[in-house]
């Protein structure tokens, strides 16, 4: 059993499915030491996720540690990530990391673009 510390101030949780996704996705790269997340506008609804696995955070980058795996939040994205959960599902034969946003007021068909109020 595990517990989890609420932190009013986090931006983003992590399920323990994405963590454990995550941290051997970093332990595989050899330049990448965290997580980054951001948006960037695309698609018919408005904004899209991006994921990358990078050496070092940008100025300005928020940074949290879900036990040993760090995710940088581009800080112009904290708006729109309030309260997201990342969780990683299976479907089918893959594995998909989804965000669970509760700012999401619109996604687009195929699920690649979201908007918020």
């Amino acid at each position: 059993m595990s517990t989890e510390t609420f932190d009013p101030n986090q931006t983003v949780t992590m399920t323990d499915a994405a963590r454990k996704f995550f941290a051997a996705k970093l332990k595989a790269q050899s330049e990448g030491s965290l997580v980054r997340l951001s948006t960037k506008e695309s698609g018919c609804t408005g904004y899209a996720y991006v994921l990358d696995i990078v050496a070092t955070a940008q100025d300005g980058d928020a940074i949290m540690d879900f036990d040993g795996v760090k995710l940088a939040i581009d800080d112009e994205s904290l708006s729109l990530l309030k309260g997201t959960e990342i969780d990683l599902v299976r479907e089918g034969i893959n594995q998909v990391v989804k965000f669970n946003n509760p700012n999401v007021v619109a996604e687009c068909g195929c699920g690649e673009s979201f908007s918020v109020n």
